[in-house]
């Protein structure tokens, strides 16, 4: 699978495929310490200097690299897949290399950082449920009353709980409906775009 990156990030890298070897390897270092521990503007500025650039450019091409590495690192592509991504992007043999050895070097301590910044939320472990009929009662003698009792087992940090919940089965059928809905949207194009920019 080939990472796909937009324009945007195309053109942010196209300051370090001009560039020499060396730099590859320094923005690399600078770009993991983005990941580490967010921007550093002293970072740039120094960069900057050293190679007689804009910072703004030099920022945009260790902001280019360092998505190029989270989404690799996400997507969890193999040094084959990543060597090819490099390489489409426009990058020599020499400079790919340096690339697959950053990868390969990061790729761990960057899969733990991602790993951190997520969400942790309670995640299904089981679902026991049940049908109640009320046929009679005291004021009326001939109705029937369905409802439907679920037992929603789940875990968080390793942590399990239980939720009970009560529905009829009208209620049931629109929630059911509602998820159909929502996992239908989640697979349109619209909503595949907005996940990849909510990722970046």
């Amino acid at each position: 699978m080939l990472l796909i990156l937009d324009e945007e990030h195309k053109s942010h890298l196209t300051y370090l495929i001009e560039t020499d070897n060396g730099v590859v390897e320094e923005f690399g270092r600078i770009a993991m310490e983005f990941i580490r521990n967010g921007p550093n503007p002293k970072l740039y500025q120094s960069a900057a200097q050293k190679l007689d650039s804009d910072a703004t450019k030099v920022r945009r091409a260790v902001e280019g690299l360092m998505h190029l590495l989270t989404e690799a690192t996400r997507l969890e592509l193999s040094e084959i897949d990543f060597q090819d991504s490099v390489i489409t992007l426009g990058f020599s043999p020499e400079k790919k290399e340096h690339m697959l050895q950053l990868y390969i070097e990061n790729r761990k301590e960057i899969k733990n950082i991602l790993l951190e910044m997520c969400m942790d939320l309670p995640h299904y472990r089981n679902l026991e449920w049940r049908l109640d009929v009320e046929v009679a009662s005291r004021s009326l003698r001939h109705q029937v009353v369905p409802s439907i009792l679920m037992k929603l087992h789940t875990e968080d940090n390793g942590t399990k709980t239980t939720q009970v919940l009560q529905t009829d089965p009208v209620n049931l059928v629109h929630l059911t409906k509602s998820l159909e809905q929502a996992l239908a949207e989640v697979k349109s194009q619209h909503c595949r775009r907005i996940i990849r920019n909510i990722n970046k």
